[in-house]
């Protein structure tokens, strides 16, 4: 990853509360080589994101035409889910996307925007957005309305 992305996940990672863990998972996204196709791409890294999902309770796969999810929104089920004690994995792909296993296998299908962003800016927007709903949870003024 760019040395941006990196600096900014960081950021947001040293702001969670204590009692929050969050943990990012990079994984190789599936390598097109020369004359490799994204279809055969997304399904290697398929294999690899399914084999690390197998202990989630909750998958969220993201996905520029998955559901709208607004920040509020994303507060209480983070709020839910820290009262069941229930884990959970946002599933970002990789420059192809996900592969349709993925997406069939999560829970539920989310969209960060109705843009498309590049995955690196999408982790630095999903952890943002954690970081922003644990914060609306705790009623910090992080979050201005």
């Amino acid at each position: 990853m760019p040395s941006w992305v990196e600096t900014g996940v960081s950021e947001y990672l040293k702001r969670i509360p204590r009692g929050v863990t969050l943990r990012l998972v990079e994984l190789s996204s599936g390598d097109r080589g020369k004359g490799g196709s994204a279809a055969t791409a997304r399904e290697t890294e398929a294999e690899l994101i399914l084999t690390k999902l197998s202990r989630v309770d909750r998958v969220i796969a993201l996905d520029e035409k998955g559901k709208s999810v607004q920040t509020k929104q994303l507060a209480g089920f983070l709020d839910e889910l820290q009262m069941q004690t229930m884990s959970l994995a946002f599933v970002i792909g990789g420059p192809d996307g996900l592969s349709q296993r993925v997406l069939d296998h999560a829970n539920s299908v989310w969209s960060l925007s109705g843009m498309t962003f590049p995955h690196a800016l999408a982790r630095v927007i999903l952890v943002e957005q954690i970081y922003r709903a644990l914060m609306i949870n705790s009623n910090h003024p992080y979050h201005r309305e």
